[in-house]
């Protein structure tokens, strides 16, 4: 085995990676997942790859992620170098796919990993290398997996392990979970739902005992629980109930110091007899939070006289009980002074939501130390005077999702402390603006059949920060009066009532209009109202809405941060809209004509960070060019009409990291090809999901991908073409020089013999007969020497037929072909060579073409007659004729002077050879 590195090597590698990385790792165009925008910019990354089909893990996944979420996905197997040099990972999600296999060593380079997410998938085997690397994890989520078996060694390596889920698998033996109850840092384990019959610390056989605090061992198998050893000194929550059966299990502690720490228990789905309910109760010392979940009804009102005697318990639960009212049998728990509910100051919270309620429970109202009260999913039909009178000290009212049609002023009267009021989901008619809670801080009226409000009907709650109201139709002040707040004009009269909601940070209106409502209208009185703290304004119109009921609310909102509206002004909002919010930050339109909009409308609010316009009708973002957002970050345009973008547009926002354009009807063409180009190149902007964006129009039949379209079939502005043509040109020229200097000769002499063999293949076609006996090749210098002495001899003594190329050339003949016709038309080629003949550029080509026939036809054409002794060192630079000297005899002028007659001798043989021809 080869020796493993040293982990301070490993450390200061991985550092040396994620420093190249992190600037080479940021491609804003991911192919399958999305960077999570952040309002703050210095934020950590954190990438959503959810639901997008995905089988393997994308490869461009920047290495400096912090948080990655591929839930939902399609992935079946983790292999090793999936998540390769992501150390800074805190966070990562696999929920909801199907792997069933991970690699030795696929989380090796996680070694800053916190969290991992693998439930509901397939791995029925946990493998002993399976979480090497993973030292610092601390949660660990496998539930849902179908899990068999656990290699005794598969958690060794994580050794910060806090929190484990391992529910819903397929555990039998409790002896599976050994090495997990041995890990140091462990506090909770997860095993509910597994197939565990019995739950018994005797099997376990512990070196020493474990840190775990919380466990969950619900069970349809399970039949026995039994703590017989002092295994978990620490152990403070429990929860077990059935999944789906009802059966009764056999609780066994023989020592309630066993459970002294015990302070949350939860039971449920009739796990235990009344008897061993009871049982367990009386055992716990230290119970501060009972939860008990649908028992039967007898059963509560049998355990209510025991739950009283528990005299640490603070929170008790009621789940889904069914109870129509709190038990009276409360009163039972009355004639015990230490317990006299009456006067108990230690219930601080009472939880008996989704049940049968018709009422607040009578017993409720006596308990005055009650702090939370949550009476949420019930049938509660009216708030009486006498509810709420005793409980004085409740600070948190959740009567979510009940059937209160009118809520009067004397319900909340004593409730002085009250901080936060949900009344959602109801049936409320009316509000009462005579309701005065001073301390309220939250409040939630919305999802009610209230007919109209006025925002002055909440200014009985001077304590507010965040209102949630719905309503038909909502009184606003007048675009007038905020004028006057705003600019404090001095024709604020007397008679103007000025009021304030100084607290108030967050307000949310929805209106659920039913009519038309056109003979109502807005109440232009001269109360006006001021909101000096307001953060967050949303305003949301479900049907139909008049503008000028929210039109102008917002305006006295100066330090107002974040803005909302869906579906309230049918145009593009007037160019004054923000002039008193210059703190915006955030503002939302949605369902809001754009079509004519300006850069007017964003002028007074520069520090704007965030804009959506989805579903706006916007066909062009020219108008946003000159809105000077030039701290804009954030830029949502989903669900309109662009076809196509420009992308000059983005230089008017030099500070944009985050641009969502789904569902617009792009344009696959050349015209968004800048765009397409800008959007896979940009290092800065991430356009969210731009690989799954579509075309709606595109060359090709059925569905396409904007950015598959091939944008070099638009380079139309000559570019490209001017590149490659230049290219060329300058390739041509030096390729010219360099042959002009070196290789002109041999080019020359090619284009010649090529001439020649094609000459040669014409005239054995035709078959035609030679003219003459012999064409002589000679320099006009040595013109004299063939009319003094060889034309005498060979035409006038031996009778030969001879081409001379001034007497036999045919005029107007290209030069060229006169040469081939002489060449061959005559069965010999005389040439006349000296050192005039050696440099004549004609002379050369002549002797070129009679030496191709030579080699063509295999018979001896060529005499070769030399006028002057030329050494061989001088023919060097004329290499074809060095070489017909080296191989063919020659005769030479010079030599026989002195006898001329056999000169003339010899060429006649020459002559005669092959005469017949």
């Amino acid at each position: 085995m080869a020796a493993a590195r040293p982990p301070s090597s490993c450390f200061v590698l991985q550092i040396l990676l994620l420093v190249v990385n992190f600037n080479l790792s940021l491609p804003y165009v991911l192919k399958k997942c999305s960077v999570r925008y952040e309002e703050n910019p210095s934020a950590d990354m954190a990438l959503d790859c959810a639901n997008r089909k995905i089988e393997n893990v994308p490869k461009d996944i920047p290495k400096d992620a912090v948080s990655l979420n591929l839930n939902n996905n399609w992935m079946q197997k983790i292999n090793g170098g999936d998540f390769s040099g992501m150390s800074k990972l805190r966070i990562l999600d696999l929920t909801s796919n199907q792997i069933a296999q991970v690699d030795e060593g696929s989380f090796i380079d996680l070694m800053f990993l916190q969290t991992l997410c693998m439930g509901n998938n397939k791995l029925n085997v946990l493998m002993s290398n399976m979480f090497q690397g993973l030292s610092n994890l601390t949660v660990l989520f496998l539930n849902n997996n179908g899990i068999q078996v656990i290699h005794a060694t598969a958690f060794q390596f994580l050794t910060s392990l806090q929190t484990l889920d391992l529910g819903n698998n397929r555990l039998r033996q409790i002896t599976d979970i050994q090495p997990i109850l041995q890990l140091p840092q462990i506090t909770m384990l997860g095993l509910k739902c597994n197939s565990f019959t019995s739950f018994e610390t005797k099997d376990l056989l512990l070196n020493q005992s474990s840190n775990l605090q919380e466990l969950d061992i619900s069970g349809d198998s399970l039949t026995i629980f039994s703590i017989s050893t002092p295994v978990f000194p620490y152990l403070q929550k429990i929860e077990i109930s059935m999944c789906f059966c009802y059966k009764d299990l056999q609780w066994e502690i023989p020592d309630k110091q066993f459970l002294r720490n015990i302070s949350y228990l939860y039971l449920g789905r009739s796990i235990l007899s009344f008897e061993g309910i009871t049982k367990v109760l009386e055992s716990l010392d230290s119970l501060h939070h009972l939860r008990l979940e649908a028992l039967k009804m007898h059963v509560y009102e049998g355990l209510l006289f025991t739950i009283c005697k528990i005299p640490t318990l603070r929170k008790l639960d009621l789940f889904n009980s069914h109870i129509k009212n709190l038990p009276v049998k409360l009163a039972l728990c009355s004639q015990l002074t230490a317990l006299d509910v009456r006067k108990s100051d230690h219930l601080r919270s009472l939880n008996v939501c989704d049940n049968q309620l018709k009422q607040v429970p009578h017993d409720a109202r006596s308990l005055c130390s009650l702090e939370i009260l949550n009476l949420n999913y019930n049938y509660i039909l009216e708030l009486t005077c006498e509810d709420f009178e005793n409980t004085t000290q409740l600070r948190e009212l959740y009567l979510k999702r009940n059937r209160i049609s009118q809520v009067d002023y004397c319900v909340f009267l004593n409730l002085e402390s009250l901080k936060l009021l949900d009344l959602s989901f109801n049936q409320l008619i009316t509000f009462e603006n005579n309701i005065f809670l001073p301390q309220l801080e939250i409040l939630n009226i919305n999802h009610n059949e209230i007919a109209f409000l006025e925002i002055l009907d909440f200014l009985g709650f001077q304590s507010l920060k965040q209102l949630d109201l719905g309503t038909t139709f909502f009184d606003g002040m007048t675009q007038r009066s905020f004028h006057k707040v705003n600019k404090q004009e001095n024709n604020i009269s007397s008679r103007d009532r000025i009021w304030e909601l100084k607290l108030l940070e967050n307000l949310t209106i929805e209106l659920n209009p039913r009519n038309l409502f056109s003979s109502l209208q807005t109440n232009y009185s001269r109360d006006i109202v001021v909101f000096k703290s307001m953060k967050r304004y949303t305003a949301i119109c479900n049907f139909f809405c008049f503008p000028h009921q929210l039109a102008d609310i917002h305006r006295s909102m100066t330090y107002l941060e974040n803005f909302t509206v869906v579906n309230v002004f049918t145009e593009a909002p007037s160019i004054d809209m923000f002039w008193f919010n210059p703190d915006l930050k955030s503002v939302t339109f949605i369902e809001t004509d754009f079509s004519e909009a300006g850069p007017e409308l964003f002028l007074p609010i520069p520090n704007l960070h965030s804009l959506e316009l989805s579903k706006c009708n916007i066909s062009s973002l020219d108008f946003l060019v000159k809105a000077n957002l030039t701290a804009l970050r954030f830029l949502k345009l989903t669900d309109n009409e662009l076809s196509v973008i420009n992308d000059t547009v983005f230089k008017s926002f030099p500070s944009l990291t985050y641009l969502d354009l789904d569902n617009n009807p792009f344009t696959c063409n050349c015209s968004n090809a800048r765009f397409i180009q800008w959007v896979k190149n940009n290092k800065q902007t991430q356009v969210v999901n731009a690989h799954q964006y579509k075309c709606s129009s595109s060359v090709d039949k059925g569905e396409s991908l904007l950015l598959e379209y091939d944008v070099h079939l638009c380079w139309d502005d000559g570019r490209f073409f001017y590149f490659i043509s230049s290219t060329c040109l300058v390739v041509l020229t030096l390729l010219t020089s360099f042959i002009y200097n070196f290789l002109w000769w041999h080019l020359t002499y090619t284009f010649h013999l090529f001439l020649a063999y094609f000459y040669d293949s014409q005239r054995r076609k035709k078959e035609v007969l030679h003219r003459f006996d012999a064409f002589v090749s000679y320099n006009v210098h040595d013109e004299g020497w063939v009319y003094r002495e060889m034309l005498p001899v060979l035409e006038g003594q031996q009778g030969w037929r001879l081409c001379l190329h001034h007497r036999d050339f045919q005029p107007g003949k290209p030069i060229i072909e006169n040469i081939t016709d002489a060449i061959y038309g005559s069965r010999k080629t005389i040439c006349v060579i000296s050192r005039s003949y050696l440099q004549s550029e004609w002379c050369s080509r002549e002797i070129q073409m009679a030496s191709f026939r030579l080699f063509d036809e295999k018979k001896d054409v060529l005499v070769l007659l030399f006028l002057e002794n030329i050494p061989a060192r001088h023919l060097s630079p004329y290499y074809r004729m060095r070489k017909l000297v080296k191989k063919r005899t020659y005769l030479s002028w010079p030599q026989v002077a002195q006898h001329p007659e056999v000169f003339w001798q010899n060429v006649q043989r020459a002559l005669q050879t092959g005469a017949g021809c």
